[in-house]
């Protein structure tokens, strides 16, 4: 039977960059521990919101080993490794695991939109060639494709896919799920605005974006979740909401380096073609942050 790679909160880490649009590992190394002393229970490193999509090989690759470097195993580590090119992924997973990584994020291959035949034959491919366990990526909004329930289904047999980060905001593809899969395929919610409702449904926490400048929050709403507090959990859900709203104002990450910016993290900038958060859209962030007590 498998085990959950975690349970509870999940950071999904940015990559902080220097004036040079290089990593700055310094704040990368100062991120990190901030997040262990949280309490968080998992890193995920190289994701959508570490700006993996802009990053070389090479600086992939790097960006993993410190992480796992730094964490040194005080929490699991969750190594990016998807890409649209099979033998690309292939080739992240076999790094990640060199490293150290305890498990790889694999996301639907985008621009591709590749068939349900074509996902299964990606996937089956991925796991003959490495021994971590995956957490599936399902994010349409980003790929042009989405998992169906019974491509899930047929996933689960394989006992190297550990389940799936759930961004798609379709609560009938998680029921469904939630009835053809077995139990021990395991669902994350990969949306901060949904972690109640979707743990109400069976999701074993988040990976999330908020946890870069909420850690505590969505730690304390995940773990109430997994003590069946769902009735604590929701008001902090809902309390939270404008926060993390605002947090994707415009396209993540965005509007969390700005946040962490303005909090003195040291995020740094975007890697085009992303680009700094408008001045409005800054003014709205700022305003929501200062009512939750997060600008001094």
């Amino acid at each position: 039977m498998r085990t959950p790679v975690f349970t509870g909160a999940c950071t999904a880490l940015v990559t902080p960059f220097d004036s040079h649009g290089n990593i700055n590992y310094d704040s990368f190394g100062r991120l990190i521990d901030a997040q262990i002393s949280a309490g968080v229970d998992a890193l995920c490193v190289c994701g959508t919101t570490g700006e993996s999509a802009t990053m070389s090989i090479r600086e992939h690759i790097a960006a993993v080993e410190f992480c796992v470097k730094r964490v040194d195993h005080r929490v699991k580590v969750i190594a990016g490794a998807g890409s649209n090119d099979t033998s690309a992924a292939v080739y992240l997973s076999q790094h990640a695991q060199d490293s150290g990584a305890d498990a790889l994020l694999h996301v639907t291959p985008y621009y591709n939109k590749a068939s349900q035949t074509g996902l299964i034959k990606h996937y089956e491919y991925i796991t003959d060639r490495t021994d971590l366990p995956i957490i599936l990526y399902n994010v349409p909004s980003r790929t042009g494709v989405s998992f169906t329930a019974e491509t899930y289904r047929i996933l689960s047999e394989n006992p190297k896919i550990n389940g799936i980060k759930e961004a798609s905001g379709n609560f009938s593809l998680l029921a469904h799920t939630r009835f053809l899969c077995p139990d021990d395929f395991y669902i994350w919610s990969g949306n901060d605005d949904q972690v109640v409702p979707m743990m109400s449904l069976g999701a074993k926490g988040v990976i999330s974006v908020a946890c870069n400048i909420v850690p505590e929050v969505m730690v304390e709403m995940s773990h109430l979740c997994l003590e069946n507090d769902f009735e604590a959990a929701s008001k902090l859900q809902i309390q939270y909401m404008d926060l993390i709203d605002s947090l994707f104002c415009e396209v993540n990450p965005i509007p969390v380096k700005a946040a962490m910016n303005m909090m003195g993290m040291e995020a740094g900038s975007l890697r085009l073609p992303l680009c700094d958060i408008s001045e409005k859209n800054l003014d709205v962030l700022r305003a929501s942050m200062e009512r939750m007590g997060l600008l001094k």
